[in-house]
Order: C-alpha cells, then structure tokens, then sequence
C-alpha cells in the first residue's frame, strides 16, 4: 500500500471513528418509560427562536417518572414562571448534558435541594447551580416528575441533549432514541421570490404563490413558471410522526437546479447565540400577518445561521431568457421519509407589474451603526444591530401614543424607549408604567424603569406604546378552602390571584407569621401550598397572603382555618 493510499485510509478511519463517538447510539436510556410519541421536533420553527429539543407526549397527563438517562450529576436546577418551567439539566461523564423542562416536580433529593434554596431566599422562581458530584445521579433513577409548568400548554416532557462544552443542543434522535415515523413530510405553500432590480417571476416583482398538484407518487408538481433575474423560492410545511396529529418541524431541506445542489440544510445541531436568526430564515413580513411560516431556501446576507451544509450562490437562481430549469425541493424527516416538490421554470422576459411601492417617507435608519430618534415627549434608542438591514423607519408621536414603525420588521436586539414624564404629577406617576398596545389597542404591561422624570422599557417589539395608568390592586379569592374550614385531610391549599392590568409583580405568604412558599401557576393564577412543607403545630391557622401588582398596588387577603 502507497503512503498516500494508507494516509487516505488511516483519515477515513478517523473519520468514521469520530462519527461514531460524536452521537453515541447506546449510552442513553430513554427518560420515559412509555413509548415516545413527539409532539415537537429539535429545531421546529418557534417564535423568535428554534425548537432546542424534543417534545415527548406524556398520555394527556402529568406525574410520569422521569429517569436519568445516563449515570451523571445534577448540575442546574431551575424554577421559572415562564419559559422552562421547573427544569432540571445533568451533567454525563461522556460530555453530553441532558436537559429535563416543564417538570411538575423533581425526585426527592433534588426537591428537597430546591425547596431549601426557596425557603432561604423566600422566592418561588430561583436558580441553582450544585457543586459538581453534590447531587450525583444514576442511569434509572427518577428525578422528576412530568408537569406543565412555565411556557407550556399542555402536559409534555421537554427533553434536550446538550453539549456539556459549548452548550450547543443537538437533536436528541441522533442518540438512537426510538420514535416510530413512516409518515412523509407535508407541502403547504410554495413561493417565488424575485430577488433582484429588475427581476420578476409570472410577471411580479413581488413575493409569488405558486401553484401545485400531488402527483400520484406522492410528489408535488408546480405549474411552469416564467421569470428572469434573480430568484429565490420559499415553503410552508411540516411533518408528522406515527401515532401524533402534531404538525411538527421539518429536518432537513436540499434544493436542487438541474441536478446540483444550491442549498441544503438540516437541524441536526445550533447555538443558543445564533438562534433567533431564525426571523432571516423564514419570510417574517409574511409571519407577522398571517402566522405562516414560510422557509426561504434562499440565504438572505444578514441570515448568519450556521445550519448550511451546501450553498451554490446563497441558494439563488440566475434565470436567463429562453433556458429551462427544473427547481426540486427535497424536504425529509429524521428518518428519512422524503417529499419531492417540483418547479419548472421557464426564463422569460416580458412586461411585469413592478414592485409596490416603499415608503420612503420615514427617518433611515442603519442597521449597523447606532440610532437615536426624538419624539419630543419620547425618545429612542437602537443599539447597533437591533435590525438586520436598513431601512426607513416610521416613527410617529400621537397626542396619548408612540408609534415604532410596525411588526412586520423583526428586532433582533433589545431597543430603548424613554418617556419625560416631567410634566405629570408625582402621585400619578406612581400608578403609571409603559404598555404596548396590541392590535385591539389593549394595553400591556413593558417593563418599566422609573428613575426622576423618565420612564424607560427595554423591548424588540415594534408597534404602539403609551403611559396607562394602574389604579386597581390585584384580586386574592380562597380556592379549595372557606372561611374556619377544617383542613385535616387537605394535602396542599390554593388560592387565585390576579390583575387586571399591569400584572402580578409580587406575593408572598405567611402561615402563623412564618413564611411559607407557594408555587404560582400564572396560567391558571393559582398559589398553591404544600402542607407536606412543614408541620403546622398549632390547630388554628392563621393565614396572610400579599399580593403586589407592577405599579405597587397592593391587597393583602387574611384569614383562619383549623387543622390537626
């Protein structure tokens, strides 16, 4: 054997080594003991973000064990009103962190942990991050339970496999989890995009629906289309597994043109840093009217997402006069069902409706330098690269609002708005705090920094604000208990809080004036106590709750009940 020939042996070794180790296929138990049926895919399209696991269907129920997948140890413990909900992340000795979210509760060691950090510090939502080996854990153990908490809506496990170095979350089907899929992804929409001055598809030099037929293979064909110029072309889909109606995420895309490959990507790993790039991936214009999410399979130059295997011209067709081109998109799940959709085209030049019209009309703004806009009682602040382009910003100051442009651009980084506040009264300014108004013009609390005579909130949504005023402190009602009950057989006790403008802020309750911890449920504004908490030693308990809303108003709800 030549010594180039065993070099280039020896390097495919290598190569298939690495690629073995790189996603280990037996080292991982599965962390439910029922079969797994997804209700989403790693890399799903989100608001503002890709899916960073996979959602595991729990039987329409909450309570299932959660089991360690691997020997490791606990090192994060999160509880959150929002987002994870009650999340659990362990550290394995191969280099993978595996990632346990929207938990009803964790196993008894890591509860008790938590618990003791809450009662410390006297808050529900806390953080903690274990010594290394302090809570160590083995493959089968349970340490959690299935819930609902945080930014879910409706009982699932959310389960991620991490990288334990860069934190980047990889798509845990890769580890040889089993989830029956023989189900074809699913065509929606189909798009055109003339992408250059004088370009134009069927005609327009706006975005194009294009029509399909299914062929009886399954496949989809697109009626001819003329064009010239720079195009792009853009989808809606989604696919679904065995055993769910759930229309989840597509794993991979490739485009082809005559048979070469222009783009190709698959959700098979990101960065937590690059995720909300996502807004240059899909059409957001077109999401921010009508909630669908269309794929361009184009790459757009402020797109800096890093899911690309292949990319022939960023993913854009050159269409010249009196060529034909033949555009297949090929969209496959994990298990590799595929969808064939294909696009003939026909490069035509002719007579085009031009593009409408962009309003010029507003301040230009550069998206990477900084902005700043005064508005006389307001002003606004756009660090570098809060926006992906340049573009004209339309800014308006009406007699009561502030008007930001509108949602169909997408801020990719935090703005500053700041009200002078100087001419309003300081009693008044005490109930007052900064709303977007939505599209039915209700307000909705922004959070707001008061500081001498402005009033600042930090947010990526462009649209209306306005100074509102709170005038109302929050509701506190009893909710599975009265007025001198006897609670001797009641395991936990429950009551509603809420408010009806700027939200609850903050709460806290006391069983005969010691503080105990109540865990809030904000979708269904519930406080709960756990009577397993601590012995209540005395028979008649006395009871205060008080609850806080964004402005400082304030209700304070008292009362006895009896218990053995």
């Amino acid at each position: 054997m030549t010594g180039t020939r065993f070099t280039c042996v020896l390097y495919f070794i290598v190569l298939c080594l690495n690629a073995q180790e790189k996603y280990p296929k037996d080292a991982f138990r599965s962390p439910l003991d029922i079969p797994l049926v997804l209700s989403g895919t790693f890399g799903e399209l989100r608001s503002n973000h890709f899916h960073s696991g996979i959602d595991i269907k729990t039987q329409q129920r909450q309570g299932l064990p959660v089991y360690a997948i691997a020997d490791g140890t606990v090192t994060r413990i999160k509880v959150s009103l929002y987002g994870y909900g009650k999340a659990l992340y362990v550290a394995h000795p191969n280099g993978f962190t595996s990632v346990y979210a929207h938990l009803q509760k964790f196993g008894p060691n890591i509860e008790d942990h938590i618990k003791e950090v809450q009662y410390d510090k006297r808050k529900f939502e806390v953080e903690v991050f274990p010594e290394y080996g302090q809570l160590e854990v083995k493959k089968g153990d349970i340490i959690a339970y299935t819930g609902n908490t945080g930014g879910s809506f409706g009982p699932h496990l959310h389960f991620e496999i991490r990288n334990s170095v860069t934190e980047k979350p990889t798509n845990p089907l890769l580890y040889g989890f089993e989830v029956r899929d023989a189900t074809n992804p699913e065509l929606i929409g189909l798009f055109g995009y003339p992408l250059s001055k004088d370009s134009h598809i069927n005609q327009s030099a706006d975005r194009v629906q294009l029509n399909f037929t299914r062929q009886s293979d399954g496949s989809f064909l697109a009626d001819e289309l003329t064009a010239i110029g720079t195009i792009g072309f853009g989808f809606n889909g989604f696919d679904r597994q065995d055993m769910a109606a759930n229309k989840n995420g597509i794993y991979s895309v490739r485009q082809s043109v005559n048979g070469k490959v222009h783009t190709e990507y698959d959700f098979e790993t990101f960065s937590f840093g690059e995720t909300r790039y996502i807004n240059t991936l899909i059409d957001f214009c077109h999401y921010s009217k009508y909630q669908q999410r269309i794929q361009k399979v184009f790459k757009e130059p402020y797109n800096k997402l890093n899911i690309y295997n292949h990319l022939h011209l960023n993913g854009k067709l050159v269409i010249q006069e009196g060529m034909n081109y033949t555009v297949e998109l090929l969209l496959s799940d994990f298990e590799g069902n595929q969808t064939k959709v294909m696009i003939p085209v026909l490069g035509k030049k002719g007579s085009f409706k031009p593009s409408k019209t962009v309003d010029s009309t507003g301040n230009f703004l550069i998206a990477n330098k900084p902005n700043s806009f005064d508005l006389e009682s307001a002003k606004v602040y756009f660090p570098e690269s809060t926006f992906y382009r340049d573009f004209h910003i339309n800014l308006k100051k009406g007699r009561d609002t502030i008007t930001i442009h509108d949602k169909t651009v997408p801020a990719h980084r935090n703005f500053t708005l700041t009200f002078d506040v100087s001419k309003i009264n300081p009693e008044e300014k005490k109930q007052l705090f900064i709303a977007y108004l939505n599209d039915d013009l209700k307000p909705r609390y922004s959070k707001t920094y008061k500081k001498g005579n402005t009033f600042t909130t930090r947010t990526r949504s462009l649209g209306k604000y306005t100074l509102a005023k709170d005038t109302v402190p929050p509701k506190v009602n009893p909710r599975n208990f009265k007025p001198n009950q006897w609670l001797n057989n009641y395991r936990y006790l429950s009551l509603t809080i809420s408010d009806d403008l700027s939200g609850i802020r903050s709460y806290d309750a006391y069983l005969n004036g010691e503080w105990i911890l109540m865990e809030y449920e904000p979708k269904k504004k519930t406080i709960t106590y756990n009577f397993d908490d601590k012995t209540v030693e005395q028979t008649q308990c006395d009871l205060k709750v008080v609850v806080t809303d964004n402005v400082g108003n304030t209700t304070t709800f008292e009362e006895t009940f009896f218990r053995k």
